[in-house]
Order: C-alpha cells, then structure tokens, then sequence
C-alpha cells in the first residue's frame, strides 16, 4: 500500500482491487458507510484517530493480490498494513505512534478477528515459527535436520475452468473429502506433516515438505484430487517472511 499524510481529518481511500470503489471517509465525529473492502480498514484507522495518531486523516491506496481463491485470510494483514502505514506516516511529522504491541491491542479491541494472523503480520521473523502467543519465535527446522524445508499451501478449486467464486459442481463436502485424501497421500509421498491455515478447515492446507520431495508431493496430492472427481489443485511455495515493514 502506499500512504501520505493529511490535515484535514479526511481518509481518502481506493483499492487496485476495486477502482470503481473509492471513497472519501471522516475520521472524527460520526461514521460514514463505506465500501465493502474498506469497512474494516476504515475502522481501524478510525480506532487508530480516536488513540491520538492519526487524526489528521490519510490518501490511502491498496493492492492485495492475493486472490480470494487461495483459502487465505487477508483481512487482519491489511488491517495492520494500513495501521503500521499510517502510523508511520505521521510519525515522520513529529507524531509519537504506538508501538506494534499498543497496535495488535487496538486492533484487536476495534475489530474482531485472528489475533494470531495479527501477531504473525506484526511480529514474525523469517525462518522462524511465532508462537501463539506471540512471545517466543523458534528456528524453522526440518525434522530429520536437513536445511531448507519447504512449505506449500494446497488450494481446492471450484470449478474445472480455475474460475474462482463460480460452483461447478464441487460441495464443501467433496471438497473436505478431496484435501483429505491428498493429504493423505502427500503424507505417504514424502511430506512431513500438514495442517489448516485459519481456525478451522476450509479449501486449503499447508505441508511441510523435504526440498527433494516436492515434485512427488505435488504429483501425490494432484492425483488425489483427480480420483475424488475434482480439478487439480493450486499449489503454492510459500515463504516463511519478515514482519511488515515499511519501504519509502
């Protein structure tokens, strides 16, 4: 995202996402509607004024570009995104901003979600685990030692054209029973071990897999999905990262 200042008490706001969705928001005094992919972020920074940082208002412009398709929750790191970016920016007007403990207890009085996506956005390092609580970090290791481990994210589609949000004909049903045969079978390919992202199960699960096994578990899970009726699955190789972070 990209951010600057302003004086007026204003949130100017638009998203890459949804150019025909931009919106002028107050800040101070009372609430005005906005869009649907901006309600939460709104409310965060309206948080974020009534703490003291901020009140002068922001020009906000976002971009998430990961698709919904992917399984993945993306609200709770776009809410701390805007917060850091904002706090940030009149930071650099002589503001004094909270910290990123003062921040995840903001965000988490002002709206309700996974404090421990919030945490992992606010205070992950790279190669290492965070823990829930957000204390202790731990070094990303491989259970056998060997360096390198390699997490991929596996994602059921929808349908058999890779349209996303569109039914073509896989349930919630065949869609569990789909993820759980490929893990199973990923398990059995080499894949060390697997679990949901998000709090409960849903279209996608994440493996931990040796550097030399990834083809046969990628190949494994696909040909699961195949004998369960549904289209080959997306499989990303995700990045254990850094905390947000500001870049000028």
């Amino acid at each position: 995202m990209a951010v600057a200042p302003r004086a007026d008490g204003v949130l100017r706001c638009g998203s890459l996402n949804h150019p025909a969705e931009t919106a002028e928001l107050p800040l101070t005094g009372p609430a005005a509607r906005a869009p649907d992919w901006a309600a939460r972020p709104y409310a965060v920074l309206r948080a974020l004024a009534a703490a003291g940082c901020g009140r002068g208002g922001a020009d906000l412009q976002l971009n998430a570009p990961l698709p919904d398709a992917v399984g993945l929750p993306v609200a709770e790191p776009l809410e701390c995104a805007v917060a850091l970016a904002v706090a940030g920016a009149h930071a650099g007007r002589g503001g004094c901003p909270p910290d990123r403990a003062q921040l995840a207890r903001l965000l988490g009085a002002a709206v309700p979600g996974d404090d421990g996506l919030r945490r992992a956005v606010l205070f992950a390092r790279a190669g290492h685990l965070l823990a829930a609580d957000g204390r202790t970090h731990q070094p990303l290791r491989a259970p056998d030692g060997s360096p390198d481990p390699r997490l991929l994210l596996l994602t059921a589609r929808l349908t058999t054209d890779g349209d996303a949000g569109v039914d073509g004909g896989a349930t919630p049903a065949s869609v569990a029973t789909g993820l759980a045969t490929a893990v199973r079978e990923a398990l059995r390919a080499g894949a060390w071990s697997a679990w949901w992202p998000g709090a409960r199960p849903g279209r996608s699960v994440l493996l931990l897999v040796p550097r030399d096994r990834r083809a046969a578990v990628r190949n494994a899970a696909a040909e699961a999905f195949r004998r369960c009726g549904l289209p080959v699955p997306r499989v990303l190789r995700i990045a254990v990262a850094d905390a947000a972070r500001r870049e000028d």
